[in-house]
């Protein structure tokens, strides 16, 4: 396990898209005016084949109003559930964007699943930077961990800056349990590990989810920390491995496909850009029957 400095206290800032139930971040290093932006959403209108960029707006006001430089754009894994706005970012205020280097797998698994041919590159290319486990990297002064997470899909990492863990889908709040593990590529054991590995943190350790949905009708939430999670997590505390894939796998039998997994994982898959456009300049995604 990396060495941890929790008296570096980034400034978190959180933007709940309430389509998706998705939390994007805005990380500054507290020493600067350096920041970096986590698993942020583009907005589709799924039915009208339309695309939109309110919420990746008010990211980009609000790193233009606080007079930050963005460093890093970090995907915490291939989304499911919304499609990111990182090259929509990018292009406004530069950085670059991460992602954990297992994303090969999911490149090459969906790329069979939607019949990419040999122009779609299964080599991660289209991300600026492939993490592996414990590789680190700077924003600001603040030196940033990345590690691997796998279980919710194989790619999924978990981001360390200072005091404060950017854990993807790996956890949900303490009373939403954890994320699925069975999309192609994910494993309750696996995911089980994971977890395991982020709870091993230092319990004051603050925890950023991805995703709330207010469970039993309470307000959406989304910071919590290792302890809390110890403690309280509906899905972990006081179970087995083997308890929790009992659970998690007879969950996962019971749960409908994301309601955006099509075009999520195109676009997602391609670090967020949208496959390339006809002779006509028109782009499209496809559906692939009866292929999840």
């Amino acid at each position: 396990m990396p060495t941890i400095d929790l008296f570096i206290k980034p400034e978190v800032t959180g933007f709940f898209d309430p389509a998706t139930n998705t939390i994007s971040y805005v990380v500054k290093d507290p020493a600067s005016d350096a920041c970096a932006v986590v698993d942020s959403v583009m907005d589709i209108d799924y039915a009208a084949g339309r695309i939109t960029y309110a919420h990746a707006d008010e990211i980009i006001a609000h790193i233009k109003a606080q007079g930050l430089r963005l460093e890093w754009l970090i995907e915490t894994h291939v989304h499911a559930d919304h499609l990111s706005g990182a090259p929509y970012i990018q292009k406004a205020l530069g950085g670059k964007i991460g992602i954990g280097q297992a994303i090969t797998v999911v490149q090459d698994t969906f790329g069979k699943v939607f019949n990419e041919g040999t122009e779609f590159q299964r080599d991660g290319s289209q991300f600026d930077r492939l993490f592996s486990d414990g590789d680190t990297y700077e924003v600001g002064g603040m030196t940033s961990v990345a590690l691997h997470t796998p279980g919710h899909t194989p790619a999924c990492m978990t981001h360390l800056m200072g005091d404060a863990a950017f854990v993807g889908d790996t956890l949900f709040m303490p009373d939403g349990g954890s994320a699925r593990a069975d999309f192609p590529g994910g494993d309750a054991g696996q995911l089980y590990d994971s977890i395991q590995r982020v709870l091993s943190l230092p319990d004051a350790m603050r925890l950023f989810m991805c995703h709330d949905y207010g469970p039993n009708g309470r307000e959406i939430r989304w910071e919590t920390s290792v302890a809390e999670e110890k403690a309280h997590n509906i899905h972990i505390a006081g179970k087995s491995r083997e308890e929790f894939v009992a659970l998690r796998t007879a969950r996962d039998a019971t749960l409908d496909m994301p309601k955006l997994i099509i075009p999520a994982l195109q676009v997602n898959m391609r670090g967020g850009d949208l496959p390339a456009p006809d002779e006509d300049g028109k782009r499209f995604l496809k559906v692939p029957i009866n292929g999840l």
